[in-house]
């Protein structure tokens, strides 16, 4: 059904991953519609590629159980504790994720809403640098009606270089509320 839809649309698949990244962060910009999520199916459709996208473990239950599970979902509990003790961050319980399988593609959308975000949410970049695995930039632009993942970043530690990197790869693309998209400006300069 994505895929009808999408090409009904006149959509494309510009952009693949490469075939020898078996473990990355895949992180997907412009969000500003649900209509994102139908096409961004679509796309890891026809790229044949095994995505998985965290959730709250309490998500997965009946009647969301299946569902979540078949579109690539991943649960997590969100009251896990350390070695220490302490409640575990999301980071840390996300980048853990990637030493317990052999290939994990983890897609996050950093704007974190559909509504307008000046701000990111940069949790993506210290979930790829605690895990040393790459940075995947995928990409729904509506100005071509075209998808993919073009740009692939190893993270340096070197934080506002490697995101101005990223903001200047997204900065011209369109979302389908182009109102509501925005880079982070503050880690564009």
């Amino acid at each position: 059904m994505f895929i009808l839809i999408f090409k009904l649309f006149g959509w494309k698949v510009t952009h693949y991953l490469p075939d020898g990244i078996k473990k990355c962060v895949i992180i997907v910009a412009p969000h500003t519609s649900n209509w994102d999520f139908i096409f961004g199916m679509a796309t890891v459709k026809l790229m044949k590629l095994q995505q998985k996208f965290v959730i709250k473990k309490e998500w997965i239950k009946f009647p969301f159980k299946r569902l979540f599970l078949s579109l690539g979902a991943l649960p997590i509990d969100r009251n896990k504790k350390n070695k220490e003790g302490e409640k575990s961050s999301a980071v840390e319980t996300m980048a853990e994720l990637f030493h317990h399988h052999e290939t994990l593609r983890l897609v996050i959308t950093p704007e974190g809403t559909r509504s307008k975000r000046e701000k990111w949410k940069t949790g993506f970049y210290y979930v790829a640098l605690k895990a040393k695995v790459p940075i995947a930039l995928a990409f729904i632009d509506y100005d071509t009606k075209s998808t993919g993942i073009d740009t692939i970043i190893y993270p340096t530690g070197d934080f506002k270089k490697d995101m101005k990197q990223i903001m200047n790869f997204y900065k011209n693309m369109k979302g389908k509320n182009s109102n509501n998209f925005s880079v982070d400006m503050e880690l564009s300069e």
